[in-house]
């Protein structure tokens, strides 16, 4: 690309960041020589998957490419699953979800050896909702899964006005909104009510992609945020960013100690600490964690690499793309309400990283 292409807008379904003019630079001395850059390779790049991360990505991958024009990042955020399908076809260069591969999204991909599981950030899943007159809405997990479950139709059922004493709740149906792409976002959803609803263990499950009983489907964070906002008495499980961004209501939900909280950042870190630091492909969950501030349906984003970069420097780029992005660059994600990697998890990602290689050598010593 010789030209600056910005499609900014953080609810998007594409984000593309290309070459930004930005040279070396200049000491902060009195010698006019310039400072030079670290070589951190060069290449455009191309990743896909999920909808969750990509008001981070598009923030973060923007400033990297101001830091390190040389470098320049095409995401396309069209849901976890599809991230996992471009990444096993090799038509992307990094895939993205907010569930790592299972063991058969990983054999179809080339097996564990041929690539890495990197975690990049901590977010979290609203409950958002559409009900005029309703400021302050609390549920707790059983109750948001028998609406899912369709059990629950209208928003003056018992179960939801047991939560809610003193609020005049509507006699209005509800409108259940879930996605309709395959999805690391329903995966967490769809992981918590797993863990506070037998029935739904039993007759639903957890999945980036289930068979809903009730409910109609929309694509993304940003399709699910827009039917919300424009259905009266819709509900939907929707990333943080999404809600804030859309101006969303959204429910005060039950945590484990008791204590109704809405998604936040201080939430998410609370549950990732709740959780504790032994995080891997394989030890992901952290949905329906201890403590009076822990969120319940939190989750990590992780991005897949191959093990072996055939193109040494494009390699390089991804790399140390993705060393910046789990280190100092956490912090493009606070004004976006997703919260830092804990410390213990970074250094996970970076030593993750180091197993990647080109010309049989790790790109990061």
């Amino acid at each position: 690309m010789g030209t600056v292409i910005l499609q900014r807008a953080m609810v998007a379904v594409g984000t593309i960041v290309a070459l930004a003019a930005c040279g070396g630079a200049a000491s902060s001395g009195s010698s006019s020589t310039p400072t030079p850059q670290a070589d951190v390779g060069s290449g455009q790049l191309t990743g896909a998957g999920a909808t969750f991360p990509e008001p981070f990505y598009s923030k973060a991958f923007y400033q990297y490419n101001l830091d390190h024009s040389q470098v320049s990042v095409n995401y396309q955020a069209i849901g976890s699953g599809g991230g996992i399908q471009q990444f096993t076809k090799g038509t992307v260069d990094f895939g993205a979800s907010d569930v790592p591969m299972a063991a058969a999204d990983s054999a179809a991909a080339g097996g564990d050896a041929s690539l890495v599981q990197v975690p990049t950030i901590l977010g979290v899943a609203a409950i958002a909702y559409n009900l005029q007159g309703v400021d302050k809405l609390k549920l707790d997990g059983p109750t948001v899964a028998n609406i899912y479950l369709g059990t629950v139709k209208k928003w003056d059922d018992p179960a939801i006005k047991s939560l809610n004493s003193g609020v005049t709740l509507p006699s209005t149906d509800i409108t259940v909104v879930h996605r309709s792409d395959s999805s690391g976002t329903s995966y967490t959803f769809t992981d918590y009510l797993g863990k506070i609803s037998p029935d739904w263990k039993t007759r639903v499950g957890v999945g980036k992609a289930v068979q809903w009983p009730a409910g109609v489907g929309a694509n993304g964070n940003q399709g699910v945020g827009q039917q919300v906002k424009t259905t009266d008495g819709a509900i939907g499980y929707v990333e943080l960013a999404y809600v804030v961004q859309s101006n969303l209501q959204q429910a005060y939900l039950k945590n484990v100690a008791g204590q109704f909280v809405q998604a936040s950042e201080a939430g998410a870190t609370a549950a990732a600490q709740a959780a504790g630091s032994a995080v891997s492909p394989t030890n992901f969950s952290i949905t329906n964690e201890p403590g009076a501030k822990s969120y319940p349906i939190t989750t990590f984003s992780w991005i897949f690499l191959r093990t072996s970069q055939t193109d040494a420097t494009k390699g390089k780029a991804l790399v140390y793309l993705f060393k910046w992005l789990v280190t100092s660059g956490q912090a493009q994600g606070k004004p976006l309400q997703y919260a830092a990697l804990p410390k213990p998890v970074q250094t996970y990602a970076l030593d993750t990283l180091k197993k990647v290689t080109a010309n049989g050598k790790a790109i990061l010593s």
